[in-house]
């Protein structure tokens, strides 16, 4: 006595070309933004400690005044500052923040350019494979 059975099995594959590139278009600028906006946040915080007075020998105060001096200084005496006592407007770190804003744009539109592929249509494979099994009793 014979017994046939036949086994078939279907695997089923999907991949999506550049996918991986536009991964890295996504983090890239998520990267950049996330790094200037910090920036952006400790210069509005420089400008609101000039602005209330605070003491620059305190050392968070002295840390934020050091820290953003190194992107502050090619815009120092950019234009005058109005200041009434201990109280300071630093317009020039305002002008700093647009134009960082501006270069972080920038920089996320080239990386954009550069390395962004636009989705394409999904690959699915279909592979099937039949076997044959044949049992004698």
């Amino acid at each position: 006595m014979s017994n046939n059975n036949r086994v078939s099995e279907v695997r089923t594959s999907q991949s999506e070309p550049e996918r991986e590139q536009r991964i890295f278009t996504f983090k890239a600028s998520q990267l950049i933004w996330l790094l200037f906006g910090i920036l952006e946040v400790l210069i509005a915080l420089r400008i609101g400690l000039m602005l209330i007075g605070a003491n620059p020998n305190s050392p968070i105060v002295a840390l934020i005044y050091g820290f953003t001096y190194l992107f502050l200084f090619p815009f120092t005496d950019l234009v005058s500052s109005p200041a009434a006592g201990n109280m300071v407007l630093e317009i020039s770190s305002l002008f700093a923040m647009l134009v960082y804003g501006l270069v972080a744009w920038a920089m996320e539109r080239v990386i954009w350019l550069v390395f962004y592929r636009p989705r394409g249509a999904v690959v699915a494979v279909t592979e099937t494979t039949t076997s044959e099994n044949h049992n004698i009793r």
